[in-house]
């Protein structure tokens, strides 16, 4: 999934220590590259985001983990949108996407194709994000709900299992876009082991 050329050890290259990376040095695939191609087996469905900053961050998140794509669903705001480009820097040309309306026929799809789905959200019996583990090929797509009102209930209704990031602070959420950028990194990691 992750070439081993795209992670570099200053010592190997004789650099002092904190020297910023050229654009050629962190060595990205470029849209039409054949790495381009091979993606991380994970879907992003927003479920009625309100806010075109968390979609923007999401593409942008979407785009470091390489995942295989973006669903938007119900009334999250889609590209070309001057908001979400400001904090997705361009994102949106580089993860694949699609917009449906209804979240149940995004993730009947998604499981048609054989996607587990996992809703991101508080709920009794769901698993702890450090205690997931999933198979190094196995596709899995993951549900983010709106910044209010959470996953919606007929997702729920959809969803294999719930993931919760564990929190010790006073307020009860954490804002969409960190929670994605965890969540996925969280999973790439697991999977780089």
């Amino acid at each position: 999934m992750f070439p081993p050329q795209h992670f570099f050890s200053l010592q190997a290259m004789d650099l002092p220590a904190f020297v910023k990376k050229s654009m050629t040095e962190l060595n990205r695939a470029q849209p039409g590259d054949p790495a381009a191609a091979s993606r991380f087996p994970v879907q992003v469905v927003l479920d009625d985001v309100r806010s075109m900053h968390n979609v923007g961050s999401t593409f942008r998140s979407g785009d470091a983990f390489h995942v295989q794509g973006i669903t938007l669903c119900g009334y999250t705001p889609r590209p070309p949108h001057r908001d979400i480009h400001k904090t997705a820097l361009g994102a949106t040309e580089t993860v694949p996407w699609i917009y449906e309306e209804q979240i149940t026929t995004a993730l009947e799809r998604l499981k048609a194709d054989g996607y587990r789905i996992w809703a991101v959200e508080q709920l009794h019996n769901s698993t702890s994000l450090q205690d997931i583990a999933f198979a190094t090929d196995e596709k899995v797509a993951l549900v983010f709900g709106n910044e209010v009102s959470g996953v919606s209930e007929a997702a729920l209704s959809l969803c294999d299992g719930g993931i919760e990031i564990p929190q010790w602070g006073a307020k009860h959420s954490l804002n969409i876009s960190v929670t994605v950028g965890i969540v996925l990194w969280e999973i790439a990691r697991r999977r780089l082991v």
